[in-house]
């Protein structure tokens, strides 16, 4: 395959002469002119958070079979014998896979740091591409989420996005160039009674990260936020168990108080009923990947019904630029629109 012709956006102008050639470096091959042609994403290294299951198994195995040497990271690897690791091995040995499992909890700054400095070294450097994706899901009415539940998931949806955006944009910054996605849900739009916490958490990544998108563009380093909708992942199973964790100290009379709420929270609170496609995400990613340097979008809805976070998305990006579109900061939000 020939290597995609590239073509200079504001966003890789802003940062000059040596991000034009990182952005250049580092653009995937496809076939020219091709919409339809599968990328091939040799020599493009990916990081990506939350591997066990879900999104994040599917997009790391989904851009090691496009040729990208991945990083996939979970936590409590227990040394590869976790059993989710180990079926990712058996997978990589019986396809030749480029995809290492290294061991990463978000919530925890000294594995973080370790993880990040494996997956630099496996990538030779700068890693090119970082997926934020590892998350929890917890159900129930604001009042009843505790400080221990709370901090619990702002660590993880949050913060931990953060802590992995830190620790890979120093060599992305040098380098000219880089991208990170960020997955968030169209509840980092829309609002969900019984999901206000996961909402918060999410609006916090839709925040961060669209603010950091204007930031890092005089460096040539791109922000994508994926934004799916309801899927059939663990990660409605895993949030029932923070949810019984939950509910074991919530005290008699708030239970009382909500009931009715929670049993609507129970009977919505479930992945089993999606009949949707999970690998939508890693295709979405892929795509976006795959584009000219300079010219990924900053959001993407992901979902056969993105109605109403399309009209959130449409609202604010024309809010926001009324705000930054006269001001100091317009040739950033040029870049990043653009």
């Amino acid at each position: 395959m020939s290597r995609r012709p590239f073509s200079p956006s504001r966003r890789a102008l802003l940062g000059g002469a040596s991000a034009l050639a990182a952005a250049a470096i580092i653009a995937p091959k496809a076939a020219a002119q091709d919409a339809d042609a599968v990328p091939d994403f040799t020599g493009v290294s990916v990081l990506i958070t939350g591997c066990s299951s879900g999104f994040g198994r599917l997009t790391a195995l989904h851009l090691a079979r496009l040729g990208a040497t991945v990083i996939a990271s979970m936590r409590n690897l227990d040394g590869g014998a976790r059993p989710e690791a180990q079926e990712l091995a058996q997978i990589v040995s019986q396809e030749n896979l480029k995809l290492t499992v290294v061991e990463i909890d978000v919530v925890d700054d000294a594995t973080v740091a370790s993880g990040v400095a494996k997956a630099e070294e496996i990538a030779g450097g700068a890693i090119d591409v970082l997926v934020n994706n590892a998350g929890i899901a917890i159900a129930g009415p604001v009042e009843i989420n505790d400080m221990e539940a709370t901090r619990l998931i702002f660590e993880t949806n949050l913060y931990g996005y953060l802590r992995m955006a830190r620790a890979v944009l120093p060599k992305m910054r040098a380098r000219g160039a880089g991208q990170i996605f960020n997955v968030s849900s169209q509840l980092g739009r829309l609002l969900v009674p019984t999901l206000g916490m996961y909402c918060a958490t999410k609006f916090g990544v839709e925040a961060m990260f669209e603010t950091m998108a204007y930031e890092l563009a005089p460096f040539g380093v791109e922000v994508t936020i994926i934004q799916p909708g309801g899927y059939p992942t663990k990660i409605w199973d895993s949030g029932a168990r923070y949810v019984a964790d939950l509910m074991s100290r919530v005290d008699e009379e708030r239970q009382t108080a909500y009931a009715e709420h929670f049993e609507i929270m129970q009977a919505r609170f479930s992945g089993a009923d999606y009949t949707t496609d999970p690998n939508d995400v890693p295709r979405a990613i892929a795509e976006i990947i795959a584009m000219p340097a300079g010219k990924r979008p900053l959001r993407r809805a992901v979902h056969p019904n993105t109605r109403g976070t399309d009209a959130a998305n449409a609202a604010m990006a024309q809010i926001q630029a009324g705000v930054l579109g006269g001001g100091a900061f317009s040739e950033w939000h040029t870049a990043v629109t653009d």
